[in-house]
């Protein structure tokens, strides 16, 4: 691995990129598979899987892409449905945050959209307490320190007399962030236990901290520290790229999928959809994998699928690996139910509410979007209305919820937050409870899967996989597929993808200093 400040390679126009970016370079190797191509089977239609198709597609494999539901997008999966007064429109699980510091999810979706066209970026993303408080990031410097800085400056959160009562020793781990090393010092302790270590001012601590840890979707009670402390390398502490994020402009089948699905058909990649693999066993040197009751055999297999899926393929599967990989597998856990909630209101809510908006305080409510501030769809059917399509999100809700109940109580945490929604009718409503994104509990770090597995042809992707590579969620999920491929195509002396993440340790000089005194400092106590 090497630092450089070149601008990744990619297979459409490059971004410009944080001079410090990581970049991990391609394996040597042919450009291209010389003599019979071998055959792949990529298990799992979502970002990991179709990256990991792709990658491999590129460098001339016979890739299979199996993918149990209808559609490509697993987990930004979108589905047709018509409300009640006859508009058809798209639903999904919801809301997701583009981050340019998305390298390598970029580089894929540049496939299809080389100007990245089909994203639109939010002018801003606010927070906000129940209690009055607003934060903002849209006048926040963009490079560390001074984002931090500029952060605690112009936060309601913080006040003068708060910062001598704070520990900053204890803060010091966010300022030079190493993996692996951050979760062999951290991994054993919760997120709520770091933060509170720190004696952040309360505000903040609801506000600011908690509303990125529950990102997660997971309590901070139950989640690595480690965890939530690489995402605030990645997302604030150690990329200049800011805290401001692009959205898909259309419904994800429309600006994500169907172009990327229509990519991997003309690489001659067999996209089966409502094909869910049931059984793998190893042959020899390959694998015979059975789908909707068909063998196949392939010389290699990705496993792109979410924890559920991945613990209930390897009991089907019990020899495709060792003992000890099955093991992890089955200890991995998912977090906690989450709801997304759509509506569709009769009347607009009003014209300066921001396209997102995190909450804290509000119960249950995490977020609300306002879907018609970007999304061409929920444009035109607010033109058409004259009404708005509104978005709330509930993470860690308690598993023995009632859900209707507490779906009401969602919709009455908006008429808090945006009062104006109280005298406006719902004129139709989708409500998704979802419980299949992966937990990485305190101390669980050693029982998530790699991406290389005890058999040389089998490997893992997906955002619940460790890489080794500061990346979380959607850029985890990207960035493992690649890995993946790239891990395949190197046994085959192909040539690989070159990667790119955000620096791999803190920015700052004199802040690594000292957070490396204060490292060793407390090993030499211990």
């Amino acid at each position: 691995m090497r630092r450089t400040s070149a601008r990744p390679a990619s297979e459409g126009t490059p971004d410009v990129r944080d001079r410090r970016a990581h970049c991990i370079p391609a394996g040597p190797g042919s450009p291209k598979v010389v003599g019979d191509p071998p055959a792949v089977a990529v298990v799992g239609g979502g970002i990991a899987g179709i990256a990991a198709a792709t990658a491999l597609a590129e460098r001339g494999v016979h890739v299979a892409l199996f993918e149990r539901d209808p559609v490509l997008g697993g987990r930004l999966a979108g589905w047709p449905t018509t409300l009640k007064d006859g508009s058809t429109v798209t639903m999904s699980r919801g809301f997701h945050a583009f981050f340019p510091q998305y390298y390598n999810l970029r580089s894929l979706l540049r496939r299809t959209d080389p100007c990245q066209t089909r994203l639109t970026r939010l002018p801003d993303y606010p927070l906000w307490h129940a209690d009055g408080l607003k934060d903002s990031f849209r006048r926040v410097p963009r490079t560390p320190p001074w984002s931090a800085m500029g952060f605690a400056i112009n936060s309601p959160t913080f006040r003068l007399r708060d910062f001598p009562r704070m520990n900053a020793a204890a803060a010091l781990p966010l300022m030079d962030v190493r993996v692996p090393d951050v979760y062999d010092r951290l991994d054993a302790t919760s997120a709520h236990d770091f933060l509170a270590s720190i004696r952040f001012p309360e505000a903040a601590h609801h506000l600011a901290f908690e509303v990125f840890s529950r990102s997660f979707f997971a309590d901070p009670r139950s989640l690595s520290a480690a965890e939530m402390v690489l995402m605030f390398h990645i997302y604030f502490l150690g990329s200049s790229e800011g805290l401001l994020f692009d959205v898909p402009n259309d419904p994800f089948p429309t600006a994500l999928w169907n172009p990327l699905g229509a990519h991997l058909e003309r690489l001659g990649v067999d996209v089966h959809c409502s094909a869910a693999v049931e059984h793998i066993a190893p042959h020899h040197d390959a694998f015979r994998i059975t789908a909707n009751g068909r063998e196949q055999r392939f010389d290699a297999c990705v496993l792109a699928l979410d924890t559920n899926g991945l613990q209930s393929l390897a009991t089907n599967s019990p020899a495709i690996a060792d003992a000890s990989w099955h093991q992890r597998v089955a200890r991995l856990r998912t977090a906690p139910p989450f709801l997304v909630s759509r509506l569709w209101l009769n009347r607009p809510v009003r014209s300066d509410r921001p396209g997102f908006l995190g909450t804290s305080g509000y119960g249950s409510l995490d977020n609300v979007s306002v879907l018609e501030r970007w999304e061409q769809e929920a444009v035109r059917w607010s033109r058409r209305t004259g009404g708005s399509v509104i978005e709330l999100h509930a993470y860690a809700v308690d598993e023995n919820a009632d859900k209707t109940a507490e779906q009401q109580r969602l919709i009455e945490q908006l008429h808090r937050v945006y009062p104006e929604t109280r005298t406006a009718q719902i004129i139709d409503e989708r409500h998704e409870w979802r419980a299949d994104c992966p937990l990485f509990p305190v101390a669980g770090y050693t029982d998530r899967p790699t991406v290389r597995t005890s058999h040389p042809h089998l490997m893992v992707a997906g955002d619940l996989v460790r890489t080794g590579l500061p990346v979380a969620l959607m850029e985890r999920a990207a960035t493992s597929g690649m890995l993946a491929a790239n891990a395949l195509l190197d046994r085959w002396r192909v040539l690989g993808h070159t990667l790119w993440t955000v620096p791999v340790r803190g920015r700052n000089r004199l802040l690594r200093r000292l957070a490396e005194h204060h490292r060793r400092h407390t090993d030499s106590d211990g």
